[in-house]
């Protein structure tokens, strides 16, 4: 017999809240000095969160493609972003780059699941549309994110042996493609570490919500199905669109390795 899911209080929002303290004393413990970084996380998870709830009520409530799309929109820009914040290194352009692979892999991925897989009608229903998004967003800034650093740092350590190539007449993606090969595989490992163990080791989210909502729990994994190939595709997409895109910045026309684009993000941060 199906029940209801249970409605939470602040208090108890406010115990599971609590829990964060034995990352605290982890911290503490073993010296880490994450304590400040912690506490920062914590009250940024609720404060989003809370964010997020308000502005999905809303939005629910106004179901309009016009109200709908520049949320969309505004959520992939965000992990555009954030794809662009990870590494010791970046370079002019990084930024973009992570936004255009991103928009592309995911809004595509997206439109596939919701138009011809799921079909839903209209494809803006924010009930499907805003999750089905956010879920590949997440994963593909992972991918790309990854995918971007070990490109800058296996062209860094291997900056003898990719001068070396070009030097001895072997063209831009001759020398650059072991490099790219490690990145891509270094962006698409998330995902398969995950789909190896989704309901075995670890029940997803999506899943877990309509199974705690009352959803009949087949029809659940059907969905968690369909979302994890989603987000498989989209982040190798993504992250091989990335790996492109920075193999474009730092290798030119020419055949030449531009390692002087490549920058110190901790130096950049200081001007």
């Amino acid at each position: 017999m199906s029940q209801t899911l249970q409605n939470l209080s602040l208090w108890d929002v406010g115990i599971a809240a609590l829990l964060i303290v034995v990352n605290g004393a982890v911290s503490v413990a073993l010296k880490l000095d994450l304590e400040r970084k912690l506490a920062w996380a914590a009250v940024r998870t609720i404060v989003q969160l809370l964010a997020i709830g308000y502005v999905l009520g809303w939005v629910f409530a106004y179901a309009r493609w016009f109200v709908v799309l520049p949320l969309m929109i505004l959520m992939t820009l965000i992990a555009g972003f954030a794809g662009a914040q990870r590494g010791l290194r970046t370079y002019a352009g990084q930024r973009a780059d992570s936004i255009v692979s991103i928009w592309i892999s995911s809004w595509l991925v997206a439109a596939v699941g919701l138009f011809v897989v799921i079909r839903i009608h209209p494809w803006y229903e924010p009930q499907y549309a805003i999750p089905i998004l956010g879920m590949i967003l997440g994963n593909t800034l992972t991918g790309v994110s990854l995918g971007i650093e070990r490109m800058m740092e296996e062209l860094t350590a291997r900056r003898d042996r990719v001068d070396m190539a070009l030097a001895l007449g072997a063209t831009r993606w001759e020398a650059a493609q072991g490099p790219a090969r490690q990145a891509v595989r270094a962006g698409m490992i998330p995902t398969l570490n995950q789909m190896a163990v989704v309901g075995v080791v670890s029940l997803p989210g999506m899943m877990t919500g309509q199974v705690l909502a009352g959803q009949s729990p087949l029809q659940a994994v059907r969905y968690q199905i369909v979302i994890m190939f989603l987000i498989a595709a989209s982040s190798a997409l993504g992250t091989v669109g990335a790996v492109l895109l920075t193999y474009r910045r730092l290798f030119s026309a020419e055949h030449r390795f531009l390692a002087s684009r490549l920058l110190d993000r901790q130096v950049q941060s200081r001007r």
